[in-house]
C-alpha cells in the first residue's frame, strides 16, 4: 500500500496510530491489533493468544491487562531452544510447586472476593495468571518455542541474524496455534548516514527475515490462513538533509507504505501512488484507519463493531 498518509511525526504517536488503527487520544488508550484479535478470536487455552518477539508497543488498552501480550523480552537463535522467563520451570521449580502457589492465590481471591470482583484490573490479572499456569503446564507451549526442533530445510530459508530467528519463531508459534504474533525490528531512525545504514545494517536482515517468514509460512501450508501486516510508524523525508557527508532522512508521515500478505489478501498488487517527488499521495490518501479496517476485515473481524470502555464510552 503506497501513499499511506497521516500527520503524526513523533515516534510514539505514529507508532500508536499504526499499531491500533486509531488516531491517538490523550484521554483513551486504544487496544492494539493483538488485543482485539484475542477478544474476537480466542485461541487454545494452553497457548498464549498474543506473543511479542521481543517486545511490542501494543497493549490491551481500555480492554484491560487480560488482553495484553506475552513479551519474550529477548530474541531467539536458530537451532537453539528458546527459554522464556515465566514459561519455563527453572532452579528446581516443579509443577507441584506452581500448583501450590495457584491454590494459595485462590484462597486469597476467595477471602477478598468482594473487592476483587469490583476491580477490573484484578480480574484481568487473574485471567493473565490462569493462562500463564496453563502454558507452564503445557508441553505444546514449550515445544512451540523450541527452535532446535525446526527442520534444516525451514532453517535454511532464513538468515543468521536475530530478526530472522524471531521470524522463524513466529512461524512456529502460528503453526502451534498462537493467534497473533508481533516481531519487531528497530533502529530505522536514519537522520544521518541513511544510505549506508540501509545498505549494510538495516535492509539485509529485514529482507532475510521477512522473505523467510513468507516462504516458511508457505512451506508449512499456513500462508492461506495467516495474514501478515508489515508497517513502521511513518516514512522518511523525500529531501536529503546534510547533517553528515552522506546525508540523512527525517520523519515524514505524509507518505509511507504498509505491506499486507497472506490469507485473504490478493497478492501481486500495488495499491496507491505518490506524486513524482514522493511527497504526497497522488490521489486519495490511504489512512492508517483504512489499513486497519482492511486488516480486520481480512481476519473476519467487523471493523465497525462497537466496544465500550470501562466508563461506558462507546468506541468503534
Amino acid at each position: 500500500l503506497r501513499g499511506v498518509s497521516h500527520t503524526l511525526a513523533a515516534h510514539d504517536l505514529g507508532t500508536e496510530y499504526l499499531n491500533t488503527g486509531n488516531r491517538p487520544l490523550p484521554s483513551l488508550a486504544f487496544p492494539g491489533y493483538g488485543a482485539v484479535v484475542m477478544k474476537e478470536l480466542p485461541g487454545k487455552p494452553d497457548l498464549p493468544h498474543f506473543i511479542a518477539v521481543p517486545n511490542t508497543p501494543q497493549s490491551g488498552g481500555y480492554l484491560g491487562p487480560a488482553f495484553g501480550p506475552l513479551r519474550t523480552g529477548s530474541t531467539p537463535r536458530i537451532g537453539q531452544r528458546f527459554t522464556i522467563r515465566g514459561l519455563d520451570l527453572e532452579r528446581g521449580l516443579t509443577l507441584e510447586d506452581v500448583q501450590r502457589n495457584q491454590d494459595l492465590l485462590g484462597r486469597f481471591d476467595a477471602a477478598f472476593s468482594q473487592a476483587h470482583q469490583s476491580d477490573p484490573l484484578a480480574q484481568g490479572m487473574d485471567e493473565f495468571n490462569e493462562r500463564a499456569f496453563a502454558m507452564i503446564s503445557s508441553d505444546k507451549a514449550r515445544q512451540a518455542f523450541d527452535l532446535s526442533q525446526e527442520s534444516p530445510a525451514i532453517n535454511s530459508l532464513f538468515g543468521d541474524d536475530p530478526f530472522s530467528a524471531s521470524c522463524l519463531l513466529a512461524t512456529r508459534l502460528i503453526e502451534a496455534g498462537v493467534r497473533f504474533v508481533t516481531v519487531s525490528s528497530g533502529g530505522w531512525d536514519t537522520h544521518a548516514d541513511n544510505f549506508t545504514q540501509l545498505k549494510t545494517k538495516l535492509l539485509p536482515p529485514f529482507d532475510a527475515g521477512l522473505s523467510g517468514l513468507l516462504n516458511a509460512l508457505s512451506a508449512k501450508g499456513l500462508m492461506d490462513t495467516t495474514c501478515v501486516f508489515v508497517t513502521g510508524e511513518f516514512g522518511r523525508t523525500p529531501k536529503i538533509n546534510q547533517r553528515t557527508a552522506e546525508g540523512g532522512r527525517d520523519h515524514y508521515p505524509r507518505a509511507m507504505f504498509c505491506l499486507l500478505a497472506g490469507g485473504g489478501i490478493r497478492g501481486g498488487q500495488v495499491i496507491g501512488e505518490t506524486d513524482d517527488t514522493a511527497s504526497e499521495p497522488l490521489t486519495d490518501a490511504i489512512t492508517p484507519d483504512d489499513v486497519a479496517a482492511s486488516f480486520y476485515h481480512t481476519l473476519g473481524i467487523d471493523p465497525t463493531r462497537e466496544y465500550h470502555t470501562p466508563s461506558g464510552r462507546p468506541v468503534m
